[in-house]
């Protein structure tokens, strides 16, 4: 059992984005700038990171170019907490193969950066409409196609057999409009996949930052949680104006946020859950408000701790 000085908590890299500053993807990009950006996150306090591949594309590097990724991150004094896969379904119609021959490759490396979970998911690229919009969820995206249901359970399977053999597990995103874009539709789909390897993501700041009606979040934890082995975690503002129906929602850190997250995440250490944390954040200075969540989470888990010490 961890505890909280241990616990695995990550920051997303996706607060760097998949470019450099002058474009280059960060794929491309010399160890040097790899250094540069994580060594921010070190100077934060922040001792772990997920390298989303929305940042440095694990799977697609090069044998030599991970090697030279572990040196950096070791002489960054960092380590990783997880790794997530981000708008690359598995079902995906023109890149579903590439999609899942990434994901295995990422399942192959887990082990010998210390991940214990592979993070993926069947959110798609993003619309013309969600790009232009000041926050993206305000314009609809992706929805999934029942009829590929089966494929994506098959290819789920997969990667849990894969998981499985190298000791490690896989976990489903939950994001709106996928086959695991409720709490009841993600269960079943975990339900009907059927592996021991294989767990949800209850990443609901996707959720209840949308602009339209959704279950209380109390509810959708309660049901999730139990089969969580992972956790995407970030806060939003709601707001619903019953004289006109609009909605309203922003970022925020996770104490001031809709989400009691002091109360779900005790509520998951009540259940059993032992996963890592990967924090997020959109907008404004998202690392800085990262490093903040990771402080917040460690306080919650060590008065969690000492309660059933």
């Amino acid at each position: 059992m961890f505890t909280a000085e241990n616990w695995p908590i990550g920051a997303n890299m996706l607060s760097f984005g998949s470019t450099t500053p002058d474009g280059t993807p960060t794929l491309e990009a010399s160890s040097s700038v790899w250094a540069s950006q994580l060594r921010q996150v070190k100077e934060l306090g922040v001792d772990q990171v997920d390298p989303t591949d929305a940042w440095l594309p694990l799977a697609k590097l090069s044998d030599e170019r991970v090697e030279e990724f572990r040196r950096v991150l070791d002489g960054e004094g960092l380590t990783l907490s997880s790794i997530s896969m981000t708008r690359n379904s598995v079902v995906d119609v023109e890149n579903g193969e590439q999609n899942l021959a990434d994901a295995l490759r990422f399942i192959e490396l887990a082990p010998s950066f210390g991940v214990t979970v592979v993070n993926t998911g069947f959110m798609q690229a993003l619309t013309e409409e969600q790009a232009a919009a000041i926050w993206f969820w305000l314009a609809d995206g992706h929805v999934d196609d029942p009829a590929l249901r089966d494929l994506a359970i098959e290819r789920v399977r997969t990667l849990g057999d894969a998981a499985k053999a190298q000791g490690i597990e896989v976990s489903l995103e939950m994001y709106e409009d996928t086959y695991i874009g409720t709490a009841d539709g993600a269960v079943a789909f975990l339900r009907d996949v059927d592996h021991e390897s294989v767990g949800l993501n209850p990443d609901l700041g996707n959720l209840v930052r949308l602009h339209r009606e959704v279950e209380p979040w109390a509810d959708m934890f309660e049901k999730v949680l139990p089969h969580s082995n992972f956790w995407h975690i970030k806060n939003y503002t709601r707001d619903l104006d019953p004289a006109t129906g609009a909605y309203s929602s922003a970022p925020m850190p996770l104490k001031y946020g809709y989400i009691n997250y002091r109360q779900v995440i005790r509520r998951a250490l009540d259940l059993g859950y032992t996963g890592p944390f990967c924090c997020e954040h959109y907008g404004s200075d998202s690392l800085g408000v990262i490093a903040e969540n990771v402080k917040y989470i460690r306080q919650v888990l060590s008065s969690a701790l000492a309660e059933t010490a």
